[in-house]
């Protein structure tokens, strides 16, 4: 075994714990279940963040053979969706706490649908599990499981890859519609349909 894994196990588990819980939010139906688990989503995310980032800068900075250096380039394939978190992801957590806060005074106050689809929008959970799924490759690398090589094996993993993320994105998507279209008030009927009024 690589002493490398020793690097990019935890990274690659707090991805992997980061995305398990930004895929339960919309199933959380109570105010205060949903700030709390912002919560720990929050924590998931910097953790990770910060993980990965000192990863990569030491190892661009150093040339030599520790483990963090050689763990750098495992972990570069995840600097892409791990900095969308941080542009997009980060905000979105923080304002979807806030506003679970706002509803949390009382313990069995249910969460709006609002709140549901906000915790659903594709830019908190896909860009983690896409995160998430780029550290794997890395991990099993460095347990000395070579997937990728023979011929065609690249091209196959990167369409798999590919074809997966697309298939989250969609997941994403249509859950995000379902509970939009939930949180959006009754149409309201119109007198005339009911046909005209006799006085």
């Amino acid at each position: 075994m690589e002493d490398h894994l020793a690097v990019l196990l935890p990274v690659a588990a707090v991805w992997v714990a980061a995305a398990v819980v930004a895929d339960g939010l919309p199933r959380l139906d109570h105010a205060r279940a949903l700030r709390r688990r912002t919560g720990w989503l929050s924590a998931l995310i910097l953790t990770g963040l910060a993980l990965t980032a000192a990863v990569l800068l030491t190892g661009l900075q150093s040339a030599g053979g520790t483990p963090v250096d050689r763990a750098a380039p495992g972990l570069a394939l995840a600097a892409v969706p791990a900095l969308v978190v941080a542009v997009c992801t980060v905000r979105r957590v923080r304002r979807l706490r806030a506003g679970a806060g706002a509803f949390a005074r009382a313990p069995e106050t249910p969460a709006p649908h609002g709140l549901r689809a906000a915790s659903a929008h594709p830019l908190i959970g896909l860009p983690l599990q896409v995160t998430a799924l780029a550290a794997v490759p890395a991990v099993v690398s460095a347990a000395g499981l070579d997937l990728f090589t023979g011929d065609g094996a690249t091209g196959a993993a990167v369409t798999v890859g590919t074809l997966g993320i697309a298939a989250i994105g969609v997941r994403h998507a249509l859950r995000h519609n379902r509970l939009a279209e939930r949180a959006m008030p009754a149409a309201v009927s119109s007198p005339r349909a009911a046909g005209p009024l006799h006085v």
